[in-house]
């Protein structure tokens, strides 16, 4: 799912296109994307778009009369800078948004189709599609802090929920983790005043370096490239592969159709977390700790 810093990148390309622009026409491929019917999908069309903004990770384009188009990309969505008047024929084509100098089309990969389209008007319709969450870089340590101990959840539930944090998901939050040496499981209870200092500033830290490369690396074209994973992860997507920071190998804890990513040297003090599916079957053999793992792979 396209997170913070992917969403700013889209931002980005698309401030340079289309504000000024107006948004001529809007083609649906799929009904079953717009989930508002007031008002209307039509009342956008010929009105100049005055700005576009970031809710959560949504992208919301707003035009002239206070209405705004909201997407919402979910996990395989994607957005293109396509020629004008691109067709929708092609398989997993949803939509176009069509403007003098070109098309925005937006796909999704797969059969499931989760993207969202809504239109809303000012700021009170805007409010009624975001979850909530703050935003990081408007938050000093104490907002963040009385954030994500609203309740007694680890690391990871609680810095991936949309209600809590704004833009963050499954592979920022393991590269923020692992920035700060902390456990995914450990819970916001548990944590210290120098752990709050530490995972505050991986936050800003990580997302900031991260909107900072993926905007270098459209390097003005339309980002293309919009995936949670890239080589240059410290532990998202690097399963087996050696941590940058001290060479073990990454571990991860698998669930439904995510995974957890991080480093037991680093972050869990050498105890390797349960994985749901393993750790059930192995039961009391489930290895604690880096060494116990290695001897189970060899045995």
């Amino acid at each position: 799912m396209p997170e913070l810093p992917d969403i700013a990148a889209y931002i980005t390309a698309l401030e340079a296109r289309i504000v000024g622009q107006p948004l001529e026409k809007v083609r649906l491929a799929s009904p079953f994307l717009l989930r508002t019917v007031e008002p209307p999908l039509t009342s956008l069309e010929g009105r100049v778009v005055r700005e576009v903004r970031r809710i959560g990770k949504r992208i919301a384009i707003g035009v002239e009369g206070d209405l705004w188009l909201v997407l919402h990309l979910m996990i395989a969505g994607r957005l293109h800078w396509r020629a004008p008047g691109i067709k929708l024929s092609r398989r997993g084509n949803l939509a176009a948004f069509d403007f003098p100098n070109g098309s925005l089309a937006l796909t999704e990969a797969g059969t499931k189709r989760r993207a969202s389209l809504h239109v809303v008007y000012g700021e009170e319709g805007l409010r009624y599609v975001d979850p909530g969450g703050i935003e990081i870089f408007a938050s000093d340590l104490e907002t963040f802090r009385e954030a994500l101990t609203a309740e007694n959840r680890t690391l990871k539930r609680a810095l991936t929920d949309p209600r809590l944090v704004s833009g963050i998901g499954n592979a920022y939050s393991d590269e923020i983790l692992h920035a700060a040496q902390l456990s995914p499981v450990t819970l916001t209870h548990k944590l210290n005043a120098l752990e709050w200092e530490r995972l505050f500033a991986a936050t800003r830290e990580t997302l900031t370096l991260w909107i900072d490369r993926l905007r270098l690396e459209a390097k003005g074209n339309f980002p293309e490239k919009v995936t949670a994973f890239r080589e240059d992860m410290a532990v998202h997507g690097r399963y087996g592969q050696p941590c940058p920071r001290c060479g073990e190998k990454i571990q991860r804890i698998r669930y439904a159709d995510n995974e957890t990513n991080y480093c037991a040297k680093c972050q869990t003090v050498g105890r390797v977390l349960a994985d749901r599916s393993l750790s059930r079957l192995l039961r009391s053999d489930w290895p604690r700790t880096l060494e116990e793992l290695e001897a189970l792979k060899h045995k």
